[in-house]
């Protein structure tokens, strides 16, 4: 049995114990804390009470109704120690036990990915964050070290997003979706052991070293898998060694890979077909001959939402048109034509730019030619595919869906800031991407239950607080947590949690 001891000490004050005898002896189990008024005392015994309650399981012979108990702290006893946003971090934590991530065992792996969602920072600056807005401690030493450990996940993580695309998404492999970024360095010098090397830019940043993702996502847009390359890869060569190292993988006998026009070559044709992949790729139909041109534009005759279909050397080739699209690229075209008559007529040496070609060295004129081949083009688009048993519409239906890869991009730069990189060495490049990567499965998923951005999520989340407050006479913390609103519990609902 635990006691409750009241004892006079050599200042004055009151000394309140827990105790239990043992053997006929008495035997100090807590100090709770000193006091000098009868209030404080009181407060005293009722957190040796909790104590007791709550350690021990000890119950009281005559129980105390909850609304009978008051805890009696004086104000001048207590300390703000501010707020923290632990519901946050909770929610998000079981959301990746839900994806089944802690499974995975590494735990730093899943806290990085946390912060990148709720704010993200550097490495260093998110161990801070962490210890300050959730009292969660890692050692900095202990990230370096883990780094190894984290990308040893890679194949384990897209597995685990895999199968709850499967269970959540109804993921089956038929049909895939796959695009290329770049993630730009904060650095301008090179580096081939990093993958850092200067190229294409998506980002607008030509003098600094970058890398190149490609990533595939589900027909919701929910990544499943990506690969890393070196920032100067042409983003067409990306394309036949990720989606052959996927299907070998997971074994897949029959799937579609639809991506844009930047994929599509004759030789990415011919090593789509010869591993028994389908294909879905937007077409450069400027590039095509005259004569194909004239009949493609013939035949649609500028009907909204009319379709054909002509075989070529890269298989069927669908055209489509849109009354919509005509508007937008007339517009587009009739802005580049005046730029261009602007750019002769001012006569400030040769210029580069649409409609413009070169007569000798020092002459430009208008490209007329050029014109009325965009013309016949106005709101035409062409996608390559072998799947010749669908329809035109559903060829259509599934292209339009690639805009969800693009979004997940969008996302992984704006929401979860995975550039500019900072890192310098290969493996924690990796360990970078790969904590982007779980993070955006945490915002895909939160996005697609919910039809809210992530940010709207995280700040309503964050409307829950934890405040923190210390009993200097018991050196005990005593957290409360704000009310959980309607709306943060229909989201919890929605979410599949609950709370």
């Amino acid at each position: 049995m635990f006691y409750i001891r009241t004892v006079k000490t050599a200042s004055s004050s009151f000394a309140v114990q827990v105790i239990r005898y043992q053997n006929r002896k008495r035997i100090i189990v807590k100090h709770i804390g000193s006091a000098r008024t009868q209030e404080e005392i009181l407060s005293l015994k009722h957190t040796a009470e909790m104590w007791i309650e709550r350690e021990t399981k000890q119950q009281r012979l005559f129980p105390v109704e909850k609304k009978e108990i008051k805890t009696l702290i004086p104000i001048d006893k207590l300390r703000n120690l501010g707020f923290r946003y632990t519901f946050a971090y909770e929610v998000l934590m079981r959301i990746l036990r839900l994806m089944q991530f802690h499974t995975l065992k590494n735990q730093l792996l899943l806290d990085f990915a946390l912060m990148r969602i709720i704010q993200p920072a550097s490495k260093l600056e998110s161990l801070e964050l962490l210890s300050e807005l959730f009292g969660i401690k890692h050692n900095r030493a202990h990230f370096y070290r883990n780094i190894p450990a984290i990308i040893s996940l890679k194949e384990a993580v897209e597995a685990k997003s895999i199968m709850f695309a499967k269970k959540q998404f109804s993921f089956d492999f038929s049909i895939i979706f796959y695009d290329v970024t770049t993630l730009y360095f904060e650095t301008f010098r090179e580096d081939e052991e990093a993958f850092r090397k200067t190229g294409f830019s998506k980002d607008n940043k030509a003098n600094q070293p970058q890398i190149v993702i490609g990533l595939i996502v589900t027909h919701d847009g929910f990544p499943v898998s990506y690969d890393i390359f070196e920032g100067n890869t042409f983003e067409g060569k990306t394309f036949i060694p990720t989606i052959t190292k996927f299907k070998e993988t997971y074994a897949i006998t029959t799937l579609t890979v639809v991506a844009d026009a930047a994929m599509i070559s004759l030789p990415n044709i011919q090593k789509l077909t010869q591993n028994n992949l389908s294909y879905i790729v937007g077409a450069r139909v400027a590039n095509l001959k005259r004569d194909q041109i004239l009949e493609i534009s013939e035949r649609l005759n500028k009907v909204d939402g009319d379709s054909i279909r002509i075989g070529t050397e890269r298989g069927l080739l669908v055209c489509d048109f849109s009354a919509k699209r005509y508007r937008q690229d007339k517009l587009t075209m009739e802005k580049q034509i005046t730029k261009a008559r602007r750019l002769i007529e001012e006569k400030e040496g040769l210029k580069r730019t649409k409609f413009i070609k070169n007569i000798g060295k020092t002459k430009q004129e208008i490209n007329s030619d050029l014109i009325e081949k965009t013309k016949l083009l106005l709101g035409i688009k062409g996608y390559y595919t072998n799947l010749v048993g669908e329809t035109n519409d559903t060829i259509l239906k599934h292209y339009r869906n690639l805009w969800r890869v693009e979004q997940a991009f969008r996302i992984a730069k704006s929401d979860l800031a995975t550039r500019p990189i900072y890192h310098f060495k290969k493996q924690t490049i990796e360990a970078h991407i790969l904590i982007c990567f779980v993070a955006l499965a945490v915002c895909k998923y939160m996005e697609l239950k919910t039809a809210r951005s992530t940010k709207a999520i995280i700040k309503l989340l964050k409307k829950v607080t934890d405040a923190r407050i210390l009993n200097i006479l018991t050196n005990e913390e005593i957290v409360i947590r704000s009310e959980l609103s309607d709306e943060v519990q229909q989201l919890l609902k929605t979410l599949s949690l609950q709370h």
